[in-house]
């Protein structure tokens, strides 16, 4: 008995080759951790048994740029460190997209002072803003799902 005859016709399965690419690097992301206030310990905890970030091509945090494609600032950036993330994130290979985990990555948080960066999209361009002080697991993992719903629908012209 063969497949034929147990399912039929299943005729031939055409995609684009733009479909195909988004499907794959959306499915096998490689974060690079950048925590650096408490929004880390709520990224580490995503990591974790009972979120388990494994389930959505992530299999562990990268600390070498130059084998990562997502970086997750999370947490708030001073001034002196802005300089330490520009250069972590030009080591990464392109296509290479961000995360701003958290109030303080996104937009100063309470920390409105002259230290403290207003918002890591003064130095990197940020693909999705996590919203909460520090958000939840469950607030990253949405954010990792808009993520992975924008790199599905990228065009492949943007990389050439």
């Amino acid at each position: 008995m063969g497949l034929e005859q147990k399912f039929g016709d299943m005729g031939i399965v055409t995609v684009s080759l733009e479909k195909a690419v988004g499907w794959a690097r959306s499915n096998a992301i490689w974060p690079m951790l950048f925590g650096l206030a408490c929004c880390a310990i709520e990224m580490m905890s995503t990591q974790g048994a009972r979120y388990d970030m494994s389930r959505f091509g992530m299999e562990l945090m990268r600390a070498s740029p130059r084998q990562a494609d997502l970086m997750i600032v999370a947490g708030r950036v001073s001034r002196k460190m802005a300089p330490v993330l520009r250069n972590l994130y030009d080591q990464m290979p392109d296509p290479k997209w961000v995360i701003a985990m958290g109030d303080c990555a996104s937009c100063g948080g309470i920390f409105n002072n002259y230290a403290v960066v207003q918002g890591v999209d003064e130095i990197v361009p940020v693909d999705v803003y996590v919203a909460g002080c520090p958000p939840r697991p469950e607030t990253l993992i949405d954010g990792i799902l808009k993520l992975q719903e924008k790199i599905k629908n990228e065009k492949l012209a943007k990389w050439q």
